[in-house]
């Protein structure tokens, strides 16, 4: 009974220790797996095979779609700023959801190859997807039209640089002009990007299937 209070959320764990408390993801997981009948040893520090468990993946994407989704319903508290900086701003803390948005499918993208290709072959072949490219990721997903990909391209901008800094850095500012000449060419709407965002993350249901 103890074990199983553990694994719970913690509504105080934060507030006492937020960065140990931020990183027992693992821990918990591995308790988990304890009281379903495996044998794990928590008081070692986790494997690469531990950290690359789909389930950690999966809960991963879902906890910054959480967050993207707090963020995007969210209303920023503007009132102290400068009138004349209040509308930079608006649009800045709108590109930290974006960023957001773009790291879940990352993530759920990520997880869908590790379950595909299984832990030990993920590993093998690892450095081939340490990118931030949700096109090129999203390669495993059938179906995906030109306005799809184009959508993708896009929000791997604010998940490289948009959603962080107020520039793409020095020799890259065109960049910056591409975030604007792909969504004006397709007509990008917020209801087109985030349906796509959910048809990605929904199929991973299909690959779960399949296994």
């Amino acid at each position: 009974m103890e074990l199983e209070q553990h694994i719970l959320p913690d509504p105080d764990g934060f507030e006492k220790d937020p960065f140990g408390y931020s990183s027992l993801a693992w821990h918990k997981w591995g308790m988990a797996q304890m009281l379903a009948g495996y044998s794990v040893d928590i008081t070692k520090p986790p494997t690469t095979e531990d950290l690359k468990s789909p389930v950690l993946w999966l809960s991963q994407a879902h906890a910054l779609s959480e967050a993207a989704l707090v963020v995007i319903k969210s209303t920023p508290n503007l009132d102290h700023l400068p009138i004349h900086v209040k509308g930079a701003c608006d649009c800045q803390y709108c590109a930290v959801g974006l960023m957001l948005v773009g790291y879940s499918l990352e993530v759920c993208l990520k997880a869908m190859l590790i379950m595909k290709k299984g832990i030990k072959g993920y590993i093998e072949e690892e450095k081939k997807h340490k990118h931030h490219d949700l096109e090129k990721l999203s390669e495993l997903i059938p179906d995906l039209s030109a306005k799809d990909k184009a959508i993708l391209r896009v929000l791997s901008h604010f998940v490289l640089w948009a959603g962080r800094y107020p520039d793409p850095g020095s020799g890259r500012e065109g960049k910056a002009e591409e975030v604007f000449t792909i969504s004006e060419k397709y007509k990008i709407s917020a209801k087109e990007l985030f349906q796509l965002s959910a048809r990605i993350m929904g199929y991973t249901h299909r690959v779960i299937d399949s296994m």
